[in-house]
């Protein structure tokens, strides 16, 4: 699998957006990547946004992923899923999704890498790389890590945890080929503007 953009965006109510309305204005300024995170939702509202972020996608050329939820991501017809470590296995999520999914994996770890890796992973992803973030990490793996895994797998890193537009050329620099971005995007006051800066590191790429 190639990423097609340096920006993997978040679709994420941490700041009060409805998540149809976010994923909107995200794939309007030229969002192409986008993952569906409902850690809070029911499984009902949960698909309702799925299907309806995933038709916009498909109308933008875009891939929507659904965070954890394998039956979320199959009935609403989203391109794959991204998986944690304590949800569905790898190897069971394939085999429900079929070869032409695409699956990712979260990993904080040189190990948890190439694990998913070798599991057959299309891409993973890596942190928390910076404290802070959504999840208010105490500390991050910081950007040394980062090139120890860049050298240990061959599939494409998401790189994901504090990561702020500052950051993106140093954690690009340092073996990512994209970095998910939730609070330093849902908080902006104009989440258009600071969409077309990020994406403006691909064709500086």
């Amino acid at each position: 699998m190639k990423l097609s953009s340096h920006f993997y965006a978040m679709v994420d109510p941490l700041a009060g957006h409805e998540p149809v309305e976010l994923a909107t204005i995200l794939i309007e300024a030229g969002a192409r990547v986008l993952q569906l995170r409902l850690k809070d939702a029911c499984g009902r509202d949960f698909l309702a946004a799925a299907r309806e972020i995933a038709a916009l996608c498909r109308k933008a050329n875009a891939i929507l992923l659904v965070n954890d939820r394998v039956d979320i991501a199959m009935l609403s017809g989203a391109a794959g899923v991204h998986l944690g470590q304590t949800d569905i296995p790898l190897r069971a999520a394939r085999k429900l999704m079929g070869p032409g999914a695409i699956i990712g994996i979260s990993t904080a770890s040189l190990d948890q890498a190439r694990a998913a890796d070798a599991g057959g992973a299309d891409y993973i992803g890596f942190g928390p790389l910076y404290p802070g973030g959504a999840k208010r990490n105490a500390s991050g793996k910081g950007l040394a890590i980062l090139r120890e895994v860049r050298a240990a797998v061959g599939v494409p890193i998401v790189a994901i945890g504090g990561i702020t537009e500052q950051a993106i050329p140093e954690v690009l620099a340092a073996g990512a080929d994209a970095a998910a971005i939730i609070s330093d995007v849902v908080y902006a006051p104009d989440i258009p503007a600071k969409v077309k800066r990020l994406l403006a590191f691909d064709a500086a790429a």
